[in-house]
């Protein structure tokens, strides 16, 4: 089976963003990937809510949302409304996470976590009845361009041996490039992220080559 393209909408020239959304959709992306920055939560801040909504109106196509922010809870149904399709949250942005989790799905969307290079699969096994998705980083959040941290390796092993009893699927983000794919299309994942190390500072007219590039490194 094919695995999931999610491009980084973080990455793309946001001289011509709705020109970028238009050749990924073109080029059969399978999820549009917004990624939303605080500076509380990660010190970086990137994406807002009017983002989405451009990405939103330009693709019929699938939208995630990965929210880097603290208390994600407070603002479901804002990205909701946008437009997003599937919701990210880190389990330790909040108290009461599952109840954040249980709120996305109560609105008809798909929820996420997304699980930080020093968070372990047993502190979030619980909040796995709960997901649609795991996205596994593979760097630090908040920056783009950072080298894969392979000791991420074996977390996705331990996933993967869960995933079917769940009845969750996962995707890696972080740290992306074509020597990397060489590795982790090797292991049992069912998707990527495609973000800073493939897309950025490249021509929009490039973008469908580079998803064409990875499907054929990926399988």
């Amino acid at each position: 089976m094919a695995r999931l393209l999610c491009p980084s909408i973080y990455s793309v020239d946001f001289n011509h963003l709705q020109q970028s959304i238009q050749a990924l959709d073109a080029a059969d992306s399978d999820i549009f990937h917004v990624d939303i920055m605080d500076g509380h939560f990660v010190q970086n801040m990137a994406l807002s809510p009017q983002d989405l909504r451009v990405v939103r109106g330009n693709t019929k196509k699938r939208v995630d949302v990965h929210l880097m922010i603290e208390n994600p809870g407070r603002y479901i149904d804002l990205f909701v409304e946008c437009g997003a399709d599937i919701l990210y949250v880190h389990p330790e942005s909040e108290v009461h996470i599952a109840r954040t989790l249980d709120n996305i799905r109560a609105h008809g969307k798909q929820a996420g976590i997304a699980i930080n290079p020093g968070t372990s699969v047993a502190s979030i096994q619980e909040l796995l009845p709960l997901v649609d998705y795991i996205m596994i980083m593979g760097v630090n959040p908040g920056f783009g361009g950072q080298k894969f941290l392979d000791y991420i390796v074996p977390k996705i092993d331990q996933l993967a041996a869960l995933r079917e009893r769940y009845g969750f699927q996962t995707l890696v983000d972080g740290g992306i490039n074509f020597d990397s794919l060489d590795r982790l299309s090797q292991l049992d994942v069912d998707g990527f992220v495609v973000g800073h190390d493939l897309l950025h500072q490249q021509p929009v007219g490039s973008y469908g080559e580079i998803l064409n590039q990875v499907r054929r490194i990926t399988g």
